[in-house]
């Protein structure tokens, strides 16, 4: 029987399988993935479908693709299903979040080890019980690069933990406004007691992925603020800034890649 997934290139990404390299990074905003292709070698846009813009390169002689994945866990989740099918198997997350340990300062990087399952996304592909996990080697490259990027300088610095994946923004930057205020609130007063680093929307549900279909995720964030340190007026920066992450990224893949090598 036809189906609409019967084509050859992926249904939302719009890729075909040699449009992909094996390793990826995946920001959010289809509108930075020009700006982290400039750091590839002879990059090129292959496919630009709703929220996923797809660019592929080279780097250190290995193809590398970026693709945005939009906001939130679904559309996150598609991209990465779409791109294991086209041969992909190593994915980092450049993104934004909002600080929550007041040790995170905006321009921040976080490194996730892994992600409160605070979404949807993730039930869709784990047990209630199973955590969403990054990859450690992924992790580990990452967070080497981020140290090499930051001289601890307030604003400059680097963090590794576990974060947290919502879907609404607003239930955390205004969870007064919600219907279920109550929840969200204890909720969040956990997560913080817990020493959960930073907020953001696609961790869980990409890494969710990454766990049911044997491939390697990770993910670096840039901290934009801290909203706990602003409620407690605490000196803080604010930054739109995601050119460190960017670097972060890349230098990561430069280790994983020659780490790979060595392995074949």
């Amino acid at each position: 029987m036809a189906s609409i997934m019967d084509g050859e290139r992926q249904f939302h990404i719009n890729t075909l399988s040699n449009d992909v390299g094996r390793y990826v990074i995946l920001p959010g905003d289809p509108g930075r993935v020009p700006k982290i292709s400039e750091y590839l070698d002879s990059a090129k846009q292959v496919s630009h479908n709703r929220e996923y813009n797809v660019y592929t390169g080279s780097l250190l002689g290995e193809t590398v693709s970026v693709c945005s994945t939009g906001i939130g866990g679904p559309s996150a989740a598609i991209a990465v299903e779409e791109l294991v099918k086209c041969g992909a198997d190593t994915f980092i997350r450049v993104g934004t979040s909002g600080g929550m340990d007041k040790r995170v300062v905006g321009g921040d990087l976080v490194i996730a080890l892994a992600a409160v399952r605070g979404e949807g996304t993730s039930f869709e592909y784990l047990t209630p019980d199973y955590p969403a996990v990054a990859d450690f080697e992924v992790a580990s490259a990452l967070y080497d690069a981020a140290r090499a990027l930051s001289d601890d300088s307030f604003g400059n610095g680097c963090h590794i933990g576990v974060v947290h994946s919502k879907d609404s923004f607003y239930g955390e930057v205004e969870p007064e406004s919600s219907l279920v205020s109550d929840n969200i609130k204890s909720r969040w007063q956990s997560y913080l007691k817990s020493g959960c680093l930073a907020s953001e929307m696609e961790c869980a549900a990409i890494f969710s992925v990454g766990i049911a279909r044997h491939v390697r995720c990770s993910a670096v964030l840039t901290a934009l603020w801290n909203v706990e340190r602003s409620n407690d007026s605490l000196p803080d920066n604010i930054t739109y800034d995601s050119s460190r992450a960017i670097k972060c990224a890349v230098e990561a893949l430069k280790i994983l890649i020659d780490k790979d090598r060595k392995n074949a």
